[in-house]
């Protein structure tokens, strides 16, 4: 008899409780048979440990006693995955709802072959259900940037229903095997958030291993585009960690440049020039500080200073 698959799925939790809630509901309909659930809280101060707890009884909770960022709070859930002996890590954000057969399709996905080492899902938005907002990611070397494969476009079967190679995963759903963590590590804490995983898929892709993106496996993500353009710390972190990913891809001087006068100094120009871009002030000077602390190799948590 051939033994199927054990998963562990790693659900970070910060204040987070009625996403994290609603996303362990999904995942209670799941019908892969052999899966553990394991939430690992980032020293939440809503509630969210006992609540969870007395809910869900069955689910393992993880107390980090800090906010370790989505790379140090996974990093704990994967070696805790590793020492229970699990054959693949499932990393999933909290504010998703995933479809009850996408974990068995992934899975199959990857155990078409032993080259395959990461898989991930089509990712629709919550509020717009057949709207895409990822299919896997793609890396311009040339530019030095990344973007999300299928970004709103509206799924009307374009990308197929074979798996196929993609540059990365996002680590909103990202399955990987044991053998891969074995081989090329876990996510580097450095990031603390973003860019982390387009790293980490870099580096598996490097150690010789596939990168898919399984267009049948179907989450849907909780994620607002304005939110994130106006957040701060969102511009800190793409900013500060898109340069530390050149650094650790060890890119050429092309997506350097491109990177930093093209893209950043454009950017920091309109929004200090042009009027309609300066109540941008915040962004600004994150950006500005994310710059500066990548040249003194600040990384991991940084307070971003405002004002």
């Amino acid at each position: 008899m051939v033994k199927l698959p054990q998963v562990t799925i790693i659900v970070l939790n910060w204040n987070g409780l009625n996403d994290t809630v609603q996303c362990l509901e999904s995942l209670s309909r799941l019908d892969h048979p052999f899966y553990e659930i394991v939430v690992v809280d980032n020293d939440s101060t809503d509630g969210s440990v006992p609540a969870i707890r007395a809910r869900y009884p069955d689910v393992v909770i993880i107390e980090t006693g800090e906010n370790l960022g989505y790379t140090g709070g996974n990093n704990v859930g994967i070696r805790y995955a590793l020492g229970r002996g699990a054959d693949y890590v499932l990393l999933l954000n909290n504010d998703t709802v995933v479809d009850p057969a996408f974990l068995r399709i992934l899975v199959d996905a990857a155990e078409t072959e032993s080259a395959v080492g990461i898989a991930g899902p089509t990712i629709y938005y919550y509020e717009r259900p057949d709207v895409i907002w990822s299919v896997g990611g793609a890396i311009d070397w040339r530019r030095g940037s990344t973007r999300m494969v299928g970004l709103d476009e509206r799924d009307e079967g374009q990308f197929g229903q074979v798996p196929r190679t993609v540059d990365f995963v996002t680590g909103c759903a990202l399955l990987v095997k044991r053998a891969v963590l074995a081989q090329v590590g876990l996510l580097d804490e450095r990031f603390f958030t973003y860019y982390e995983e387009t790293e980490w898929c870099m580096r598996v892709a490097r150690a010789g291993f596939k990168i898919l993106h399984v267009p049948q496996a179907k989450i849907w993500h909780k994620i607002s585009p304005i939110a994130r353009e106006a957040s701060s710390q969102v511009h800190y972190y793409m900013t500060r960690n898109r340069l530390l990913f050149l650094k650790l891809a060890r890119a050429g001087i092309a997506p350097w440049l491109n990177t930093l006068l093209f893209d950043y100094g454009r950017t920091l120009l309109n929004w200090t020039l042009r009027p309609k871009w300066r109540p941008k002030i915040l962004q600004r000077q994150a950006m500005v500080q994310a710059i500066l602390d990548y040249g003194r190799g600040r990384f991991g948590k940084v307070e971003i200073v405002k004002g």
